[in-house]
């Protein structure tokens, strides 16, 4: 058995390392379990807004060293063609899951983070102390916290409600190169799924869309797919036909779920996509994983040092807090999801939007915080 750390995350994404990078430079020792080894691309809108950044500083992270696009502008385009656009209210900028994970994980392996590439098998808790089980060896410690993703055989260890439900979506992406925008982050509306295109650093196009998985299995192939659905989109056509696809075939995930997760489970807090999923046609996953991080890591901080008394009241403030700062974006990214899966009250909605301009900042600050004060 390892030595027992302050702190153990399971997951090394986003939120997972920003965590270790965050209780690490307070002194806490932070054992991080990632089944994956970095860096390694990821299905993701690989777009983040600007909110995050006066953390990621805080952390000591200068994401401007891995040259990452500067995003301005946002549009959105109807299968009919009809565009909305707008401004974004703080802004953002592109950078590919590959670069930034590997960045954040060498930060915090310097940061004196243990970082095992392992699976986990079993979590149980039992006076106070959690055992966690992996393939290799079994770990202990007082506090957990669960950045494993959207979806993992962990759920299924902890019977959460979600992963007994079967889901409609598939998410697939792939890098490309081609002209497009750099200032912008596209929304493309087809049948049954939305696409959103964007830079990320090294003048790489992201492509990252989400389908409805029934009217996806009709068609023998991804390829037969995106041109007998996507391409019904002029705007998506195009983009498509003028790329290069950077990688040899795209990556996909399925049985996507958006429905509601609780933040913390069986004393697990849960922070990123383990905690709660928002649409991807809202675009800022990233900032919430990352945000969602620092939110779980200070009252980590609180417990261990004793501020907070009892773990009670640990796991009570840790949901007020998400709910404060998640809840409704959550809500509006699934209500706003749906409608956007009905054809005709798309094309209504993008119609309106293009004549106001206002409303489409409206809906885009629905999905997105404030930036993040550091105190």
């Amino acid at each position: 058995m390892r030595t027992n750390p302050d702190v153990l995350i399971i997951g090394g994404g986003l939120a997972g390392l920003a965590s270790a990078l965050h209780l690490s430079k307070k002194g806490l020792k932070v054992i991080l379990i990632e089944k994956n080894t970095y860096p390694k691309h990821k299905v993701c809108g690989e777009y983040i807004s600007n909110e995050i950044l006066p953390y990621l500083f805080w952390l000591d992270l200068d994401v401007r060293e891995l040259h990452p696009t500067s995003i301005s502008n946002f549009e959105f385009t109807a299968q009919n063609g009809k565009t909305a656009k707008t401004k974004l209210p703080l802004g953002g900028f592109g950078i590919s899951r590959y670069a930034l994970d590997n960045f954040l994980f060498e930060k915090a392996t310097k940061n004196g983070c243990t970082i095992i590439t392992d699976h986990v098998s079993h979590i149980s808790f039992e006076n106070d102390i959690f055992t966690v089980t992996t393939s290799e060896e079994i770990l202990s410690s007082k506090i957990v916290l669960g950045a494993y993703g959207k979806r993992s055989n962990i759920d299924q260890v902890l019977s959460r409600n979600f992963i007994s439900k079967k889901s409609p979506w598939l998410a697939v992406k792939g890098h490309y190169k081609g002209n497009f925008d750099e200032s912008l982050v596209a929304l493309y509306n087809f049948q049954g799924g939305y696409c959103g295109v964007s830079k990320v650093e090294n003048d790489v196009i992201n492509i990252c869309y989400l389908a409805d998985f029934d009217t996806f299995k009709k068609y023998k192939n991804i390829e037969e797919y995106q041109k007998s659905v996507l391409y019904k989109n002029k705007k998506l056509k195009a983009i498509f036909e003028n790329s290069t696809s950077l990688f040899e075939k795209p990556l996909t995930i399925s049985q996507i779920s958006f429905d509601k997760k609780e933040p913390v489970e069986n004393h697990i807090l849960m922070i990123g996509d383990t905690a709660g999923l928002i649409h991807p046609m809202c675009g800022n996953g990233m900032a919430m994983a990352i945000h969602s991080a620092k939110i779980a890591s200070e009252l980590v901080l609180d417990f261990y040092y004793g501020k907070i008394e009892s773990r009670n009241e640990f796991e009570k403030k840790y949901i007020k807090e998400w709910k404060k700062h998640f809840s409704k974006r959550l809500f509006f990214g699934r209500i706003l999801a749906k409608a956007l899966t009905h054809k005709n009250l798309t094309h209504i909605m993008t119609t309106v939007a293009a004549s106001i301009p206002v409303l489409l900042s409206f809906i885009i600050k629905q999905t997105h915080g404030r930036p993040i004060t550091i105190e």
